[in-house]
């Protein structure tokens, strides 16, 4: 009974539309439906399953259906392995290859599916195609597929699925190969940094929100009362918890030891007040970075945690988000208005501000 129902649904629904129920009835003759579209806002219904008819309710953000938005394709990529990956494909254009945004999911037990990104929309719209990949160790494939990802991060096939992906992407002219970012936070900041560390080749700059670059600082700064999800993560990770004397897998997989790789550019953005990736994840990468002079842009919110709530941040780092991305890829960029509201601030020139003070004050102490 519920296949006819879904096969009615579909075919009252929207052109290139999935259906999703929301709520029910207790005698289930009434159903709130809600059709996804990826190029478009979710509208929903009411299906009278008794009379296998649907009448609207709403439409979510109504102002979208205004504009002519990108499709998302369903693309399947074969890993180095054989083993096929699900992807998403968002392009700005489809009769040539585009400059490429490897979005990659946070979790990572977590996945990517066909719908309305609004990222997606905003890469597309400034001239770059968006791949998204549910890379092994990603749920919704089952539990072999998720456990394919256990001790599998950054030189691993977690990391080589994203390889292949972008690889994939070359292959079949999607993306031009001199101007492809990659893009995330939390374990997609992860990503970004093991890519840029580890296949420094294939980007041409990378951006990294909240992403850990040591995973032994990373579990270390947990809780005591989130002891259970640390057990867990070392589970899936690995043993970073050996003796002092053998951190060889931790320093094998955190890109803060493999920093002299770095070739391209990197954007970082950090939330002051992060309780799952600490400050210190971020302003270690970026100051070793700015030592060892390989391009960075570190900005941190004092206001935000593990990731960025408020819009005037939101709207803030985005804005240099597409003034990095117009410089490295070479899309569109709106002009960059800082808004008032934002609280963006910048360790990097902050501490060099410092050290020229210091320096100023001990020439005065000298002549003195």
């Amino acid at each position: 009974d519920l296949e006819e129902d879904y096969d009615i649904l579909q075919s009252l629904g929207p052109d290139g539309s999935e259906a999703g129920i929301s709520s029910k009835t207790r005698d289930e003759k009434l159903w709130v439906v809600l059709y996804y579209r990826s190029d478009g806002p979710t509208e929903y219904v009411l299906y009278d399953r008794v009379q296998k008819t649907i009448g609207p309710l709403f439409v979510s953000k109504p102002e979208l259906l205004k504009y002519k938005l990108a499709p998302m394709e369903d693309v399947r990529i074969k890993a180095r392995d054989g083993l096929e990956l699900v992807g998403y494909l968002t392009r700005a254009r489809t009769d040539s290859k585009t400059p490429l945004v490897l979005l990659v999911h946070g979790g990572p037990w977590a996945r990517d599916s066909w719908r309305f990104n609004p990222q997606a929309q905003w890469f597309a719209n400034r001239g770059y195609a968006t791949l998204q990949v549910n890379f092994r160790g990603s749920t919704g494939y089952g539990k072999s597929f998720l456990n394919k990802g256990n001790e599998q991060w950054g030189i691993g096939d977690m990391q080589h699925d994203l390889t292949d992906a972008v690889k994939w992407a070359i292959d079949q002219n999607i993306a031009d190969p001199s101007k492809i970012c990659i893009y995330g936070g939390s374990y997609g900041g992860y990503a970004c940094l093991a890519g840029m560390t580890f296949t420094p080749e294939l980007y041409a700059c990378g951006v990294d929100i909240v992403g850990p670059s040591n995973i032994k600082t990373l579990l270390d700064s947990i809780p005591p009362y989130w002891a259970p999800v640390r057990n867990k993560m070392i589970r899936r990770i690995g043993d970073v918890d050996a003796a002092d004397d053998d951190d060889s897998f931790n320093r094998k997989i955190s890109p803060l030891y493999h920093v002299d790789n770095i070739t391209s550019p990197l954007l970082i953005g950090q939330g002051a007040n992060d309780p799952r990736v600490k400050r210190a994840e971020a302003d270690q990468i970026a100051f070793a970075m700015r030592d060892k002079g390989i391009p960075v842009e570190y900005v941190l919110y004092p206001d935000e945690g593990h990731g960025f709530a408020r819009p005037d941040n939101r709207i803030d780092f985005n804005g240099r988000v597409e003034r990095f991305l117009a410089r490295h890829l070479g899309g569109r960029a709106e002009e960059f208005v800082r808004p008032e509201g934002a609280t963006a601030t910048f360790p990097l020139d902050e501490e060099e501000t410092k050290t020229k003070t210091v320096m100023v004050m001990e020439e005065e102490e000298q002549r003195q």
